[in-house]
């Protein structure tokens, strides 16, 4: 009986160990599973009453943060050549704050970015993206895909300092 007990722990351990790292090593979408999975565990994790909390006076709060990435990853994966959403705007990142709304755009803009990766080919991924005003340098759409992904963690790592200020423990490193 203990013999089952202790093979039961340590396949669930396993489990979880392996849903922890779900997505690692494996290419843009493994890695893209990985930080959204993130992204939407630390956003729910974190109380409503604290997506006002800013660490000082002119510093993006939770909300501008999780809203700052939501909007960004339309904006730049609208320069591949995808269509933005009807109800974006870039003011979406101060005027979205209440928990729900910031959750349901963040989730909204996780899997826009999943499902156009998904769809594209690589001979569209070497396309040079439109860049009019030369900002973008001659980047190309998976580039730009690039682009999201390290904004994505970027961001992810600011949020995880934010929790913690707070007293929340990323729901990952319990």
């Amino acid at each position: 009986m203990v013999r089952w007990i202790w093979l039961f722990l340590v396949c669930a351990a396993a489990g979880h160990a392996q849903d922890q790292y779900e997505g690692l090593w494996q290419g843009y979408d493994g890695e893209w599973v990985h930080v959204s999975r993130q992204l939407m565990e630390l956003a729910n994790a974190i109380p409503a009453q604290k997506y006002d909390w800013r660490p000082g006076s002119g510093v993006r709060s939770v909300s501008e943060v999780i809203m700052h990435i939501a909007v960004a990853n339309y904006g730049l994966l609208h320069v591949t050549g995808a269509k933005l959403p009807a109800d974006w705007k870039p003011e979406l990142e101060t005027a979205v704050t209440a928990k729900p709304e910031v959750i349901g755009w963040l989730e909204r803009s996780l899997d826009a970015v999943k499902t156009a990766h998904q769809q594209v080919t690589p001979a569209e991924l070497q396309r040079k993206v439109a860049d009019p005003e030369h900002y973008y340098r001659g980047a190309t759409a998976d580039g730009m895909y690039l682009r999201i992904l390290v904004h994505a963690n970027e961001h992810m790592g600011q949020l995880v300092a934010y929790a913690r200020m707070n007293g929340i423990v990323p729901p990952w490193s319990k």
